[in-house]
Protein backbone atom coordinates (compact mmCIF):
# COMPACT_ATOMS: atom_id res chain seq x y z
CA UNK A 1 0.00 0.00 0.00
CA UNK A 2 1.51 3.30 -0.99
CA UNK A 3 1.85 5.93 1.72
CA UNK A 4 1.61 3.38 4.50
CA UNK A 5 4.51 2.93 6.87
CA UNK A 6 6.28 -0.40 6.94
CA UNK A 7 7.07 0.12 10.64
CA UNK A 8 5.44 -2.44 12.91
CA UNK A 9 2.61 -1.30 15.16
CA UNK A 10 3.79 -0.45 18.68
CA UNK A 11 3.64 -3.36 21.07
CA UNK A 12 2.18 -3.38 24.56
CA UNK A 13 5.61 -2.77 26.13
CA UNK A 14 6.09 0.32 23.96
CA UNK A 15 2.66 1.68 24.89
CA UNK A 16 3.25 0.98 28.58
CA UNK A 17 6.57 2.78 28.48
CA UNK A 18 4.99 5.74 26.66
CA UNK A 19 2.05 6.08 29.08
CA UNK A 20 4.45 5.94 32.03
CA UNK A 21 6.03 9.15 30.75
CA UNK A 22 2.73 11.06 30.69
CA UNK A 23 2.00 13.14 33.81
CA UNK A 24 -1.22 12.22 35.64
CA UNK A 25 -2.66 15.71 35.16
CA UNK A 26 -2.33 15.29 31.41
CA UNK A 27 -4.09 11.92 31.45
CA UNK A 28 -6.90 13.33 33.63
CA UNK A 29 -7.43 16.42 31.47
CA UNK A 30 -7.31 14.38 28.25
CA UNK A 31 -9.97 11.98 29.53
CA UNK A 32 -12.08 14.93 30.70
CA UNK A 33 -11.86 16.58 27.28
CA UNK A 34 -12.94 13.33 25.60
CA UNK A 35 -15.92 13.06 27.97
CA UNK A 36 -16.81 16.72 27.32
CA UNK A 37 -16.61 16.28 23.56
CA UNK A 38 -18.73 13.13 23.58
CA UNK A 39 -21.32 14.78 25.85
CA UNK A 40 -21.49 17.84 23.59
CA UNK A 41 -22.12 15.66 20.54
CA UNK A 42 -24.85 13.76 22.40
CA UNK A 43 -26.43 17.06 23.44
CA UNK A 44 -26.73 17.99 19.76
CA UNK A 45 -24.08 20.72 20.01
CA UNK A 46 -21.90 19.39 17.18
CA UNK A 47 -22.12 20.64 13.59
CA UNK A 48 -24.59 17.89 12.72
CA UNK A 49 -26.82 19.08 15.57
CA UNK A 50 -29.77 16.84 16.31
CA UNK A 51 -28.48 14.00 14.11
CA UNK A 52 -26.47 12.59 17.04
CA UNK A 53 -28.59 13.90 19.90
CA UNK A 54 -29.08 11.31 22.63
CA UNK A 55 -29.81 12.76 26.06
CA UNK A 56 -29.58 9.39 27.80
CA UNK A 57 -26.00 9.00 26.57
CA UNK A 58 -25.23 12.65 27.37
CA UNK A 59 -26.48 12.15 30.94
CA UNK A 60 -24.10 9.21 31.46
CA UNK A 61 -21.13 11.10 30.04
CA UNK A 62 -21.83 14.23 32.12
CA UNK A 63 -22.21 12.08 35.24
CA UNK A 64 -18.84 10.41 34.55
CA UNK A 65 -17.24 13.79 33.87
CA UNK A 66 -18.61 15.18 37.15
CA UNK A 67 -17.14 12.22 39.02
CA UNK A 68 -13.74 12.65 37.39
CA UNK A 69 -13.63 16.42 37.89
CA UNK A 70 -14.85 16.26 41.48
CA UNK A 71 -12.51 13.42 42.47
CA UNK A 72 -9.44 14.87 40.79
CA UNK A 73 -9.88 18.56 41.63
CA UNK A 74 -7.77 18.29 44.77
CA UNK A 75 -5.06 16.38 42.92
CA UNK A 76 -4.58 18.76 40.01
CA UNK A 77 -3.92 22.47 40.19
CA UNK A 78 -6.62 25.13 40.00
CA UNK A 79 -5.07 26.06 36.65
CA UNK A 80 -6.26 22.69 35.30
CA UNK A 81 -9.36 22.15 37.47
CA UNK A 82 -11.10 25.50 36.86
CA UNK A 83 -11.60 25.09 33.09
CA UNK A 84 -12.81 21.51 33.64
CA UNK A 85 -15.38 22.74 36.17
CA UNK A 86 -16.47 25.50 33.76
CA UNK A 87 -16.86 23.01 30.91
CA UNK A 88 -18.81 20.65 33.14
CA UNK A 89 -21.16 23.43 34.25
CA UNK A 90 -21.73 24.48 30.64
CA UNK A 91 -22.66 20.91 29.70
CA UNK A 92 -24.96 20.59 32.70
CA UNK A 93 -26.77 23.79 31.69
CA UNK A 94 -26.93 22.68 28.04
CA UNK A 95 -28.44 19.38 29.18
CA UNK A 96 -31.14 21.23 31.12
CA UNK A 97 -31.90 23.40 28.08
CA UNK A 98 -32.02 20.40 25.74
CA UNK A 99 -34.41 18.45 27.97
CA UNK A 100 -38.12 18.51 27.16
CA UNK A 101 -38.81 18.21 30.89
CA UNK A 102 -35.75 19.67 32.64
CA UNK A 103 -34.49 18.12 35.86
CA UNK A 104 -34.97 20.18 39.00
CA UNK A 105 -31.81 21.99 40.14
CA UNK A 106 -29.72 19.47 42.01
CA UNK A 107 -31.25 16.51 40.15
CA UNK A 108 -29.48 16.91 36.79
CA UNK A 109 -26.52 14.82 35.63
CA UNK A 110 -23.57 15.17 37.96
CA UNK A 111 -25.34 17.58 40.31
CA UNK A 112 -25.20 15.12 43.22
CA UNK A 113 -21.45 15.65 43.00
CA UNK A 114 -21.25 19.33 42.01
CA UNK A 115 -24.32 20.75 43.71
CA UNK A 116 -27.17 22.48 41.87
CA UNK A 117 -26.21 24.30 38.69
CA UNK A 118 -27.85 27.58 37.77
CA UNK A 119 -27.34 29.74 34.68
Amino acid sequence: MSGMSDAPAPGFDDMTRDIADVPAVEVITTVAVHLMSAAAVNLGLAEEGDQHKDLDEARKLIQALAGLVTASAGEISTFHAAPLRDGLKSLQLAFREASVVPDEPGKGPGEKLTGPVFG
